[in-house]
């Protein structure tokens, strides 16, 4: 099995739960924030399901540029909208993973601000953290507000205390 492959079943795996998890996030809540410094519901469900699309930006390209226009950030007028948005990216992923070769994942991966480096790591160190350790966090800290809030939180390696 090659190193995309590997990424994908992850990935695919992972996928569900995070579906699962988005989909308990209530819109009519979409403006709590745990602490004045936190994510919005809204924000940090949106950031959550936009992650499977830094599949690309890992993978095509060869760095991320903060200082380039990036365009405007994707507007979700609902639960389903970050759902599908989700999906969407999850297919794009998959797509992109089928067509990276295992010798792309040793080539150099930059994250800059300009002139600013804060990083450049090998491509597979890259996606591990960034498209898949990156979500595993916030995906943690969705399931923290969805308690706060009293949303029964979904299983996702099994029963939670809300599903016994």
């Amino acid at each position: 099995m090659n190193i995309a492959s590997k990424f994908w079943e992850e990935l695919k795996q992972e996928s569900a739960n995070t579906k699962i998890l988005l989909a308990a996030v209530p819109f009519d809540k979409a403006d709590f924030k745990p602490h004045e410094k936190s994510m919005s519901l809204k924000a940090l469900a949106s950031h959550v399901a936009e992650i499977n699309g830094w599949w690309k930006e890992c993978l095509v390209q060869d760095e991320l540029d903060f200082s380039k226009d990036m365009g405007a950030p994707k507007q979700y007028h609902s639960t389903e909208d970050i759902v599908a948005w989700h999906d969407e990216l999850l297919v794009k992923a998959e797509q992109i993973l089928s067509n990276t070769p295992d010798e792309a994942f040793a080539k150099p991966w930059t994250m800059r601000n300009g002139e600013i480096i804060y990083f450049t790591l090998p491509k597979e160190q890259v996606v591990r953290t960034w498209c898949l350790n990156h979500l595993y966090h916030h995906r943690a800290q969705l399931t923290v507000y969805l308690r706060l809030i009293n949303v029964p939180v979904p299983g996702m390696y099994g029963p939670t205390a809300d599903t016994m």
